[in-house]
């Protein structure tokens, strides 16, 4: 897709501003995150049964390509999408088989009905409530009839505001939702919601917060 960093709305432009800055610090700190992540594995594994492996599948907003190069393990035909150049670069170089383009979740240069499946795992935090109802949209238009969509996103209220990660001169907030809002908003942009999962999270009890994952047929 067309570069259209000129025309981008303000929180795209921030979004790939932070990622292409923390890239390679971010991939070392997550490389490993589904190995240590049974229950994200098997939300996966269930998203990969409900597709199937003929049609095509998005990884929107894919990062270094830990989730595509999953679903490419689980027998999906997958390809990334993401903002940022930097972590497209490490996408490519630890998935070389695998095909990854930049490009926003807002605007997908794809026909119509083009895709079996596809995934926004932890992708859309950074879009403002106001437009996800665009987002879904955009997303709707793309699945074929009966096409899938998984949503991963942190469980709260609040957002969580990131400043100078790694020691580096950026900052982002990442939004938290509520599973029954987000649910809704599909549902309005013309999904019907399969499952709605909440899970603790793992690690360190001082990270701990509650994690969701929606699972919606067009």
């Amino acid at each position: 897709m067309t570069d259209s960093a000129m025309t981008d709305p303000a929180f795209v432009a921030t979004t790939r501003t932070f990622y292409d800055a923390v890239a390679e610090d971010y991939h070392d700190r997550f490389r490993t995150v589904l190995a240590d992540a049974p229950l994200d594995r098997a939300l996966l594994g269930a998203f990969a049964e409900l597709v199937g492996t003929e049609g095509r599948v998005a990884d929107l907003g894919c990062g270094p390509g830990l989730v595509t190069g999953h679903l490419a393990s689980l027998g999906l035909r997958v390809f990334g999408l993401d903002l940022s150049a930097s972590m497209l670069a490490i996408a490519r170089r630890e998935n070389p088989g695998l095909r990854f383009e930049r490009g926003s979740m807002l605007e997908l240069d794809l026909p119509d009905g083009a895709l079996a499946g596809a995934v926004s795992w932890y992708s859309s935090i950074h879009t403002p409530w106001e437009r996800l109802p665009d987002l879904f949209g955009e997303v709707r238009r793309v699945l074929a009839p009966g096409g899938h969509l998984l949503v991963g996103f942190q469980v709260g209220d609040e957002p969580q505001h990131h400043d100078r990660p790694w020691g580096h001169p950026v900052a982002l907030d990442f939004e938290r939702r509520r599973p029954e809002p987000m649910a809704g908003l599909l549902e309005e942009a013309g999904f019907t919601v399969l499952s709605r999962t909440v899970r603790i999270q793992e690690g360190d009890a001082s990270a701990k917060v509650p994690q969701a994952c929606l699972i919606a047929r067009r």
